[in-house]
């Protein structure tokens, strides 16, 4: 029955009501000024030169801005009564893509105050008074479909000022809107999608569709709107009868993800935001109830710089509680890719802006769309001072379903934090029946809480909750055959949902999404950006802070702030991964190589301040290990080399490179088939060769920036030949085998390395990258039998199985890994460290002998051609290091030589660490100034090993005070402390991250 009764009614709203919503509607007078290139701020846009511009032009090449004038007067003879509203209805041209991803406009008072966004689902501006005056900023975006997954378009490369322009502006005119027929419309819209959700024998089908046909049968089709309110009259009882007592209940929490760059540049987010905001702002003047959910301080400081007049009003509404700042973090990062200190940064700085610029605590960590979830967050959560954690990505897995909504997510120290998954598996709801019965549906812990979280508003690009999803929450706030929803912020829900039951399940360790696992590998110039700023950023906090306490020189606070705040904007979720527009990744490489610009002065100047004036050579060491005999966080000299490498002919006619220490057995084609360390044991295989290079076709399923499908590996193309083949010992004693390959248009450039003290070998690529939807892989076999291999995150590192036994681990096959990964058998292991490489695999087989072999594969470069058609193109450099009978400390110290932790440098004297632990199992992963310009020096170390340690952290400055503290650098309860102390014994567990505030004296 419900199937008859939803067509005839769709019929009538098409047909005959929605119509009926515009009463009457009168033109406006239109000029415009095209911008001829970047946007411009109002005033100057108020000035320029407008021009006539009739409904019905074209407008806006791709990515251009045009400024329209709009006045008009709303005519004497309308009836405009307490059921009528005046609207300014707008049309630029909008397809039926989403929001967000298409033309949007900004509408301005002739005062240069903001009025409210314009987008294809809010396409309107209030007319208050008889006259009409206003100014619209066009942004002609082009329509990047995210669906169009692998077709490529260089829409996204930046403005294209010669090309068609690719809008027509449709519809400006004020509107006389009828209240009556618009709420009948949503009246019959939620009836009749509830009624399409709930099967056809239950008896609330029955019903709604019998309140539905006479409602139809009650309408007079000659007089409609003297209809509307007996209509509505009608349907009063079916939107009356409430919600069963069991009735799951859904907070509703108003919400846009906007994504800091993805299909559009920065610039273009700036004005997204400005958007959204003035929306919401508008929406939360009409709707009491209404609470709306900010997680970006990125974003609400671009609106304290480029829009004061918006910041200003979402000032009020944070103050009233109902603009909620949530999430803490600087912005929406990735979570796999960024290091240790940058991942804590997110919090630090992100809060820290919230709370001096608000006044308020975040108490969640937000991060609905990122790709996965280290093992190391829960930790770091807690320590950042919040209570609980919400994602939706993982809604996204390709093989297996999260058991659980809401549950404990337990990190690699142990630390347990409230987690949520909110089951309406969306983060731009509508509030539609459908999505809330999905919800319900999908809802797993029925039998240990009642209540889910469901986000609602456009997102993505942007455009936030609308007037129609209010209604449709108020309709189904209590409303049979439905969850009941209550609109609510995100601490409303986590209040309930905790009183509930605090007996959760338990997840443990990485949130694995099973999807997206390109993004490990996509745009390797933005990760080697990254990783470089990375190490700088450490660098220069380190030497700034020793010179500061031990010469008095003046700390670059302002340098760092203003440096971190764009390294973690760059880190956010679509761009460090790889996944948005050319343009995008092109400002992000300059953006790098301007901040490594800024951060190399500042080292150098420090440790200038700190060596003085003269003409020794000097290392200076900033890993938190010792290396080469100088000291973590010291300058010293390192020792003189030992004799060169020895490089001599095989009979296979290949190489061998030996230095006392490690033993590489290079063949004809610059393969390694054998290597040795001090235990002389063979890690490779008989017959296997190390280094090989295969070239795999690379076609994922679906998202081609984003994924690599398994598939990849049904075919492969080995590069095993050498076009040409040097080897020779270089002049600073490195033996040195190099190996020249091409396969198509590309070349590759292979380099073996074996230094005179080395305990490993080099792998070096420099690679002129010219292929379309291929994979780069490098294989190391090993002849070890690995029941799990050990690879870095943040503050730690993550134990993973090398079998498939269960489909979780099959899913598996492409993992992250930062600067290291380790195979090892219960006395025997080998690591391989990079320099830039994330993406990761292993496989097990069995060799003829009977020996197993673990195989780890290295994802180098990818060449996907959506969204970026030029995304790797052109010429590349990477390094490897493969240590044979390494621990993981071993790892870890070739991790940071590959890293470049060392830097040579000219002065008088050497420099002893500012502070140093007695354990190498517990690294200092920060050293600097407190955030508050107090001058304190902070210390963040952490246990590195996976097991409990005791250390002694020694200082070389006189202090007052040594205090543990929170990553916010603020006292914790019942903590540590110390008075007039130069050294303090801690014992960690593992994995543990600590944080010393130390008073100097």
């Amino acid at each position: 029955m419900s199937r008859p009764v939803a067509d005839r009614v769709d019929r009538f709203v098409d047909e005959s009501l929605r119509p009926l919503r515009v009463a009457a509607s009168t033109p406006v007078t239109i000029t415009a000024w095209p911008v001829p290139g970047e946007p411009v701020p109002f005033a100057q846009a108020r000035g320029s030169d407008f021009r006539p511009f009739p409904v019905g032009e074209q407008w806006g090449t791709p990515w251009s801005t045009v400024w329209l004038h709009v006045t008009g007067t709303v005519p004497d003879d309308w009836a405009v009564t307490d059921h009528h509203r005046v609207e300014l209805l707008v049309d630029l041209g909008f397809d039926d893509q989403w929001p967000g991803f298409q033309a949007e406009a900004l509408a301005f008072r002739p005062d240069g105050s903001i009025v409210k966004g314009i987008s294809p689902r809010n396409a309107w501006v209030p007319i208050v008074g008889d006259h009409v005056d206003l100014y619209l900023e066009l942004a002609a975006n082009p329509t990047i479909p995210p669906e169009s997954h692998w077709r490529s378009t260089h829409l996204g490369d930046g403005p294209q000022p010669e090309s068609a322009p690719l809008y027509t502006l449709r519809r400006l005119e004020i509107g006389l809107v009828d209240v009556r027929v618009e709420q009948l419309s949503h009246d019959i819209e939620v009836l009749v999608d509830l009624m399409k959700e709930l099967p056809e024998t239950t008896p609330r089908a029955a019903r709604i569709g019998a309140h539905l046909t006479a409602m139809l049968d009650a309408i007079d089709p000659d007089d409609v709107l003297g209809s509307v309110d007996r209509a509505r009259a009608l349907l009063a009882p079916a939107l009356d009868a409430p919600a069963h007592a069991s009735a799951h209940t859904v907070i509703a929490t108003g919400h846009a993800h906007i994504d800091s760059a993805w299909l559009w540049p920065i610039r273009e987010t700036i004005r997204k935001c400005a958007r959204t905001f003035s929306n919401v702002l508008d929406l939360l003047d009409r709707h009491p109830d209404l609470r709306f959910a900010c997680s970006s301080a990125q974003q609400l400081a671009w609106m304290q710089e480029h829009y004061p007049e918006i910041f200003a009003r979402i000032e009020r509404q944070v103050r009233a509680g109902r603009f909620v700042p949530v999430g803490g973090q600087w912005v929406e990062p990735d979570t796999n890719l960024p290091g240790s200190e940058a991942t804590a940064r997110q919090l630090v700085v992100g809060k820290r802006w919230f709370l001096e610029t608000f006044g308020v605590e975040t108490t969640e960590v937000w991060l609905p769309d990122t790709f996965g979830y280290s093992a190391s967050l829960p930790q770091l959560v807690r320590l950042a001072g919040a209570d609980w954690f919400m994602t939706q990505k993982i809604s996204w897995n390709q093989t297996n379903r999260m058991p659980h909504h809401t549950f404990w997510w337990e990190g690699i120290d142990g630390t347990r934090v409230f987690t949520h998954f909110p089951p309406i598996e969306t983060y731009n709801a509508e509030l539609s029946p459908a999505e809330l019965a999905h919800a319900e549906r999908t809802y797993t812990d029925h039998s240990t809480g009642s209540v889910s979280l469901a986000p609602f508003g456009w997102g993505d690009g942007g455009g936030g909750p609308t007037r129609e999803m209010v209604e449709r929450a108020h309709r189904q706030a209590d409303l049979e055959g439905s969850p009941r929803v209550e609109l609510g912020s995100p601490r409303d829900f986590y209040d309930r949902a905790r009183d509930e039951n605090a007996s959760l399940p338990v997840w443990t360790g990485e949130m694995y999404l099973e999807l997206h696992r390109g993004t490990l590998t996509s745009q390797l110039k933005t990760k080697q950006g990254n990783r470089r700023t990375e190490r700088l950023l450490h660098e220069a906090e380190l030497w700034a802070a020793t010179a500061a306490l031990r010469r008095g020189s003046p700390y670059p606070a302002e340098l760092l702030r203003r440096a971190w705040r764009q390294t973690l904007l760059l880190q956010f979720h679509d761009i460090l991964p790889g996944s948005s527009i050319a343009w995008v990744h092109r400002e992000a490489e300059a953006a790098f190589a301007a901040l490594a610009d800024e951060l190399e002065q500042s080292i150098s100047a420090s440790l200038a301040a700190l060596t003085g004036e003269g003409v020794r050579l000097l290392t200076a060491n900033s890993a938190p290990l010792t290396l080469d005999g100088v000291a973590a966080g010291a300058v010293g000299v390192e020792p003189a080399p030992s004799a060169a490498t020895r490089v001599s002919a095989t009979p296979e006619g290949g190489w061998l490179l030996s230095n006392g220490r490690v033993r590489v057995v290079v063949d004809a084609n610059g393969l390694i088939v054998a290597l040795s360390g001090p235990t002389g044991r063979n890690a490779i295989p008989e017959g296997a060769r190390a280094g090989l290079l295969r070239l795999h076709p690379d076609h994922p399923d679906r998202w081609d920036a984003w994924d690599i499908d398994v598939h990849y590996r049904a075919r492969a193309v080995d590069l095993d030949h050498a076009d040409t083949i040097t080897a020779f010992v270089s002049d600073d004693g490195v033996g040195v085998v190099s190996a020249t390959r091409s396969a198509g248009a590309t070349s590759v450039t292979q380099t073996l390395r074996l230094g005179p003290d080395a305990a490993g070998v080099d792998v070096d690529l420099s690679v002129d990258w010219h292929e379309r939807h291929r994979l780069l892989r490098m294989y190391v076999p090993l002849e070890i039998h690995a029941e799990h291999t050990r690879a870095e995150i943040q503050f730690g590192h993550v134990t993973r199985p090398t079998h498939t036994n269960t489909s979780w681990d099959e899913a598996r096959f492409e993992v992250v890994a930062q600067r290291w990964m380790h195979v090892a058998e219960s006395d025997y292991g080998v690591s391989i460290a990079n320099d830039s490489t994330y993406g990761h695999s292993v496989e097990r087989s069995v060799a003829p002998n009977g020996s197993v072999v673990t195989t780890v594969g290295l994802s180098v470069l990818r060449a996907p051609t959506f969204p970026d058609p030029h995304a790797d193109q052109g010429y590349h450099e990477l390094r490897f290091r493969i240590r044979p009978d390494a621990t993981l400390t071993d790892a870890a110290e070739d991790g940071h030589r590959l890293d470049r932790a060392q830097r040579v440098v000219t002065g008088a004297h050497e420099v002893p660490s500012l502070v140093s632990c007695s354990n190498d199992g517990v690294r200092i992963t920060a050293v600097k100034l407190a955030e508050d310009d107090s001058g304190d020096l902070i210390v963040r170390l952490h246990e590195a090993s996976g097991g409990r340690q005791s250390t002694r952290v020694t200082f070389t400055v006189p202090l007052v005070t040594i205090d543990e503290v929170d990553l916010l650098e603020r006292p914790l309860e019942g903590a540590l402390h110390h008075e007039g102390a130069d050294a303090v014994e801690l014992t960690l567990r593992p994995f543990q991250i600590l944080t010393l505030r130390c008073r100097p004296a």
